[in-house]
């Protein structure tokens, strides 16, 4: 049997599962699913389960069930494309034909001393559950800073206002705006409701320095009883140190086909893969439509097309709590309650479609 090993069970190869099963790969060929959990997690939910706002449950998924998938479940330590070989931490050896990287990505700390150490994190399930125990542990009116104003770090700023009112909380960005790249009425909606709900936000700050209940913003010390680090990713160790040519961010180069530059038979997906795009669980999906149209034709011994279709981004969701939202989509901005439900709504969609 010829195999197919898909590296992660996150939102990229979900869909080329999705696009696989039941029936759209060869008869002689086995999908082997390597993850070091038993379920899919759902990554853009985190931010709620480290506020306590949602149960562990409800941000994970099952894998698809078929008797040519098989799971493997580990740590990834090696990736060897001479040998054609993946290492497990326990010993194992995975050999493949094909192979699709997407392991995801863990917190870049931009080199800032001691910011590893000394923050916490919802890159990964397991860290998000380390973050709600502590940040729903602190005693009534405890400060937590949350780094970095991008996506993850307003949703957890939000969801954590609602889900402790008490707690004074202080959200640093670097910009003089929040959502900087983004409409001016936008960042105004985020900003009045942080302002409504009592969240403090520093703007043009620069961290330099984290040591046990402090952070250096620029100069100036500031004291708090927890930090939460969302300043920016890059992607896992295993994939910084393989084998293979990377952008400045340590990202795998990769051509239209979202191969490695150099080997055909290995595919590049999610926070993985070299793109001028940013992150996100829809350019995964999107990736993994492309990988798995190339794959389907390669099985045929088809040509692949001289061009592939362009990705563009349909845009972005963000909730404020449980109540209100906003949605760009289209250069258009929609914000409120009708914005939080949409979100909601996909993230039904999208449960209902993997869930089997």
């Amino acid at each position: 049997m010829k195999r197919l090993v898909l590296l992660g069970g996150g939102y990229g190869n979900m869909r080329i599962l999705l696009r696989l099963l039941p029936n759209q790969f060869p008869e002689d060929t086995m999908i082997i699913l390597v993850d070091r959990n038993p379920f899919h997690s759902l990554k853009t939910e985190f931010y709620a389960l480290a506020a306590g706002t949602t149960t562990d449950k409800k941000v994970r998924v099952n894998f698809p069930e078929h008797e040519r998938l098989e799971k493997v479940y580990g740590e990834v330590t090696k990736i060897d494309r001479k040998e054609k070989k993946v290492y497990l931490e326990d010993g194992r050896e995975i050999p493949y034909d094909d192979l699709v990287i997407g392991l995801g990505c863990e917190d870049d700390y931009h080199g800032v001393p001691g910011a590893e150490e000394n923050t916490l994190s919802i890159q990964t399930i397991a860290n998000s559950r380390k973050t709600f125990e502590m940040l729903c542990g602190l005693p009534p009116g405890s400060v937590v800073a949350i780094v970095g104003a991008g996506l993850s770090g307003i949703e957890i700023a939000s969801e954590l206002r609602e889900s402790r009112s008490d707690l004074q909380i202080k959200l640093f960005d670097r910009s003089k705006r929040i959502l900087r790249d983004f409409p001016e009425k936008l960042s105004k909606y985020v900003k009045e409701w942080f302002e409504d709900n009592n969240v403090e936000i520093i703007p043009k700050s620069n961290i330099t320095k984290v040591e046990p209940g402090k952070l250096y913003n620029h100069d100036e010390v500031i004291e708090a009883d927890a930090i939460v680090w969302t300043a920016g990713v890059r992607p896992v160790k295993i994939v910084r140190e393989m084998d293979a040519q990377k952008d400045k961010k340590g990202r795998p180069l990769v051509n239209q086909y979202f191969q490695l530059v150099d080997d055909e038979h290995v595919y590049v997906v999610g926070d993985c893969a070299s793109s001028d795009l940013p992150a996100s669980a829809q350019l995964a999906e999107e990736q993994a439509e492309r990988v798995s149209q190339v794959l389907k034709l390669r099985w045929k011994g088809e040509k692949l097309p001289e061009k592939m279709p362009e990705i563009k981004l349909k845009g972005f969701m963000g909730s404020l709590g449980k109540k209100q939202g906003f949605v760009y989509i289209a250069d258009k901005t929609m914000t409120g309650r009708i914005a939080r439900l949409l979100k909601s709504g996909l993230l039904w969609m999208y449960k209902r479609q993997n869930d089997n």
